[in-house]
């Protein structure tokens, strides 16, 4: 089976990160970085690795659609409205990293498989999102979520000025995330910056009120789904054993990185990074097949 080829747009934290995510993959070969800045270490780093590199965003794409048949967009939910349109035209697969929400909204613990025929831009709603959202889907799954509320909780040094640019973006839609992918009837989000020193692992906590309580059913459906995401992110794990007191539901939640190019403590971007990898695997499958 051929590889199908993919480019990184945006090379902030993110882009690169990812960059490592992508470049052992056995089914996307990934051609290209582009970014705004020349200087910037992630095009610096692409470079070094041997991917071309390109420093005028999205029009790199345009004047080189060959470029790329899946490309992954880490620049932010404004600059992500105008990439989603050019890439439709273009005929693109698009991953998006932003919570720009343009596409549907996907978690590979939730829906493990894309589809003969994905939607050619799939949203990766927001890392409070990947981490709680599959939590919300395993209580729902037995129980009935009728109300479902997220802490996201992540060290203010993981926190890049696109997280900070989108604070509001994010909760808006980690919350129609919980609703329409972990589907609970209403859904809450918060996010909290922590500054502590050393920094603290990404903490999620996720609080579920249901209507039809059957706790072994919740235990194991909640076990069963920490192990789907580890497949992809190693270091999510409960904190400790979910807290069920009478139709509530609680479980605590912690996120280390792998440490491709973040430190471990920012697992809240790497989620992000490990989820849209492995949906953008999904995707190259699926086109492989189909072609």
């Amino acid at each position: 089976m051929g590889k199908v080829k993919a480019a990184i747009l945006g090379s902030g934290n993110i882009g690169t990160d990812l960059m490592y995510k992508l470049q052992n993959s056995e089914v996307i070969e990934l051609t290209a970085v582009i970014g705004i800045d020349e200087h910037s270490d992630g095009l610096k780093r692409a470079r070094d690795k041997g991917y071309q590199t390109f420093f005028n965003g999205i029009q790199a794409i345009v004047d080189q659609p060959d470029l790329a048949d899946i490309v992954f967009d880490a620049t932010s939910a404004k600059a992500h409205l105008h990439h989603a349109k050019v890439l439709k035209e273009l005929g693109k697969r698009v991953v998006d990293l932003t919570p720009a929400a343009v596409g549907p909204f996907f978690s590979p613990a939730v829906g493990t498989e894309i589809g003969d025929e994905p939607a050619d831009n799939v949203n990766m709603i927001t890392c409070g999102g990947q981490a709680t959202i599959p939590m919300v889907h395993a209580v729902n799954a037995v129980a009935d979520v009728s109300y479902a509320e997220i802490v996201a909780t992540i060290s203010s040094k993981s926190a890049g000025p696109g997280t900070r640019a989108n604070i509001d973006e994010f909760t808006i839609t980690t919350r129609r995330g919980i609703e329409e992918v972990g589907g609970a009837d209403k859904g809450k989000a918060l996010i909290i910056l922590n500054p502590a020193e050393p920094p603290i692992l990404m903490r999620n906590t996720v609080y579920c009120e249901v209507k039809n309580m059957d706790e072994q059913a919740v235990h194991d459906s909640i076990n069963d789904m920490v192990k789907k995401v580890q497949e992809y992110v190693p270091g999510y794990r409960l904190k400790q054993e979910p807290l069920i007191d009478g139709n509530i539901v609680t479980i605590f939640l912690e996120v280390e990185g792998a440490g491709d190019y973040f430190p471990p403590y920012a697992g809240n971007l790497d989620i992000m990074t490990a989820a849209a990898a492995r949906v953008g695997e999904d995707i190259a499958r699926s086109m492989t097949v189909v072609s």
